[in-house]
């Protein structure tokens, strides 16, 4: 089951160490810098209300609910780290318990830290935690067809494509279409797609 907080931790051979784990205090101002500077790389792929733009919050407002969620059960909310450095963040978000015990996985990067398999690899941290650790029985992952970069990583960790997704999500102002992309316990099996990605079974960039 869920237990927050939680660090995840694996190095690569080339010698980079990915680090998943919950937002700290002493992330503020290097959070609040990557958020200002990648404002305009991330804006069009960010989640938004149709109601209009949400009312600002503050970092530590943002970081209580963060944390509350996950130790509700909801979300995983990491960031991510490469060699110590903060670059983006990882989440399990839309947690659903009862008959289904599914998971949405979504992510942002930093744009001078992209071309290096850091997304591809915390991906693969995320979901191996989901279901192994936690016990989620399926994690899903949507992509709008727009964004090559998100569409290559769910190829490389070998995700079950499950098709089109018309209006999906509300993205940059409008309803937007997304492929789905899902794995299950099942098909994971005993496997870690950390594993394969040590193994050289599939691409890390």
């Amino acid at each position: 089951m869920l237990t927050w907080p939680v660090r995840l931790e694996e190095q690569r051979a080339d010698g980079v160490t990915i680090v998943l784990r919950a937002l700290t205090r002493a992330d503020r101002d290097r959070w609040q810098q990557l958020r200002l500077d990648n404002e305009e790389w991330l804006r069009p792929w960010e989640a938004t209300l149709p109601t209009g733009p949400e009312a600002p919050i503050s970092f530590g407002k943002l970081r209580r609910l963060l944390d509350r969620a996950a130790r509700d059960g909801h979300v995983l909310p990491f960031v991510i780290e490469a060699d110590g450095l903060l670059v983006g963040q990882m989440h399990l978000f839309d947690i659903v318990w009862g008959s289904r015990w599914t998971g949405s996985a979504g992510y942002w990067l930093d744009r001078h830290a992209t071309g290096r398999g850091l997304v591809t690899w915390a991906l693969a941290m995320l979901i191996d935690h989901a279901i192994h650790d936690v016990g989620l029985h399926r994690v899903e992952v949507g992509i709008r067809p727009e964004n090559t970069a998100s569409l290559a990583v769910a190829h490389r960790l070998g995700l079950p494509d499950e098709g089109f997704r018309a209006g999906q999500v509300h993205v940059a102002g409008a309803w937007r279409d997304h492929i789905e992309f899902a794995i299950t316990a099942d098909q994971l099996g005993t496997e870690r797609l950390v594993r394969r990605l040590r193994q050289g079974e599939m691409p890390s960039d």
